[in-house]
């Protein structure tokens, strides 16, 4: 037997945005992993006004145990945690509940890592700062909607910067492989990867 919205008799109903930017359905369960307290509670706060039932960690850890009692039907998390990557937690939540919508955030973003995070499960992956409206965006939006091109987009130098940590992270973070691949001074490449993103 089928419910009228598709669903079979005991699975929790999709969840869908209204027209005010809240949340229904029966399962609006969301994870917040991040090391960073008030970040986790500034969005917190925000995703609950949405709709969400908000759940939070802070570790590895906590988010893996919080998975195995109860694995979310939407989870963000931050890359990069006190006691490891976050996307570990990524991982299990694709293995647990394989339905769930999982947002990567990091403020060390780059094209390797965002690939990495949806080869492993995520729907999406933001960059930090990103705020409660592109968080929320990100988790409700529909698999076939086609995103937004960006207000601001790359700069050359942001596109050189991405392409060398891709290589970077191909090379397992092996600076004397990176610099002969790309055919640089191993000092410059240094340099580089010691500077922040440009923007």
């Amino acid at each position: 037997m089928t419910k009228t919205d598709g669903s079979t008799p005991g699975e929790p109903m999709a969840s869908e945005s209204t027209r005010d930017g809240t949340l229904t359905g029966e399962d609006v369960s969301l994870l917040i992993v991040d090391d960073d307290a008030p970040f986790v509670q500034r969005l917190g706060r925000a995703m609950e006004k949405r709709g969400f039932a908000v759940e939070t960690a802070e570790t590895v850890r906590e988010a893996n145990g919080k998975v195995e009692a109860a694995a979310p039907a939407y989870a963000v998390i931050d890359m990069r945690l006190d006691d490891g990557n976050g996307l570990t937690v990524v991982e299990k939540i694709r293995k647990t509940r394989p339905d769930a919508r999982t947002v990567v955030l990091t403020g060390y973003g780059n094209i390797a890592t965002a690939v990495t995070a949806v080869k492993l499960g995520a729907i999406d992956y933001l960059s930090k700062p990103a705020d409660a409206d592109e968080i929320y965006a990100a988790l409700t939006q529909s698999p076939d909607e086609k995103a937004e091109p960006p207000e601001n987009p790359m700069s050359a130098d942001r596109v050189r910067w991405e392409h060398i940590q891709r290589v970077y992270e191909l090379c397992n973070r092996n600076v004397s492989e990176t610099a002969r691949r790309l055919n640089m001074h191993r000092r410059t490449l240094q340099r580089i990867l010691a500077k922040r993103a440009p923007r």
